[in-house]
């Protein structure tokens, strides 16, 4: 029993970078579900990011709205990060990092334009936040922002900002 307790300091790192691993792909999986159910409830709200309204379009009020996220990467994809940063090229694992991010900081943007004919001027930022210098990634903030626009005078509905 004694000579496997050897390999109990290379087995716990293991068992835990793989445990997170499968929680961390569980919880973007959720993520991804929650993100494409409620984009659907925005389909028909068209956004561009051009600066003025369609010419045969005329406003009665318009907002600025705005919808902002913090993701943070989990363990398993930030090791997998560092080692294809080591041996050079794409590195895959962020990617859905960004993509979700965006794709929430549009919809919680949307949540705070409810009733809106139409967004204009769509804007988004990005930001990396680190600890640990220029090459470690960790986390990213996303800011989109827009102007909402009503074409009728109605009165704005309840405003929802929602979580993830």
């Amino acid at each position: 029993m004694a000579e496997y307790l050897v390999f109990l300091p290379y087995l716990v790192p293991i068992v835990l970078l793989v445990g997170g691993g499968l929680v961390g792909w569980r919880r973007e999986r959720d993520h991804y579900a929650s993100i494409e159910a409620r984009e659907s409830q925005y389909a028909r709200q068209p956004m561009l990011n051009s600066r003025t309204l369609p010419a045969e379009a005329q406003s009665a009020r318009t907002e600025m709205v705005t919808g902002s996220v913090v993701i943070s990467i989990d363990r398993f994809k930030q090791f997998l990060g560092a080692l294809r940063g080591f041996f050079g090229g794409e590195i895959n694992a962020y990617a859905s990092l960004i993509d979700r991010a965006r794709r929430e900081a549009v919809l919680r943007m949307r949540e705070q334009a409810l009733g809106a004919d139409i967004i204009v001027n769509l804007k988004m930022e990005t930001a990396s936040l680190s600890k640990g210098g220029e090459k470690q990634m960790g986390t990213v903030e996303v800011l989109a922002y827009g102007t909402a626009v009503w074409y009728s005078d109605q009165p704005p509905r309840h405003r929802s900002i929602g979580g993830v």
